[in-house]
């Protein structure tokens, strides 16, 4: 079995509570409407991003965009799937790592299979500058590349300790 019932709830939960707020966003706010929430920091800001991560290729038009990305993000979903069928039980951390990027993953990739779009939200800023608008897909996603980065420096600093 490639997750344990653990490990699917966590991604499941991740997809449920990404698509609620996407749909509360899309009820509630206007396209590029903005409501603060924290002043000179954090808005809620409703964006419709057609690119990739980070705004990659959002302003980029080309032959079949929202095809090749939703292709890009399946092959990515294979990739974690083959991954994670080697880890063993006891890998809880990478685990973890897995089930939280798998579950953003599919959040990302029903909005853009749905829409051609992924929906945006929150806007973080300082000042002038504003970082890219993220949701709760992007979250879970980067969380999980951290936490996958910790696990592997820890197995690392295990490894070369024992040798």
């Amino acid at each position: 079995m490639i997750f344990r019932k653990k490990d699917f709830w966590i991604s499941a939960a991740i997809v449920a509570l990404d698509q609620v707020t996407k749909a509360i966003v899309k009820a509630g706010v206007p396209i590029h409407g903005s409501f603060t929430i924290v002043r000179g920091l954090v808005d809620l800001t409703h964006v419709q991003n057609t690119g990739a991560a980070f705004g990659l290729f959002n302003t980029a038009e080309f032959p079949f965009k929202t095809s090749i990305l939703a292709l890009v993000a399946f092959l990515a979903l294979i990739g974690i799937a083959v991954y994670s069928a080697r880890l063993a039980p006891h890998q809880k951390i990478a685990r973890l790592a897995l089930s939280l990027v798998l579950g953003g993953a599919v959040g990302n990739l029903i909005d853009r299979l749905r829409y051609g779009y992924v929906t945006d939200f929150v806007d973080v800023y300082w000042g002038d500058y504003h970082f890219w608008a993220f949701n709760v897909a992007d979250s879970a996603i980067t969380a999980g590349v951290v936490l996958m980065m910790l696990d592997m420096l820890l197995q690392e600093r295990n490894v070369s300790e024992t040798v």
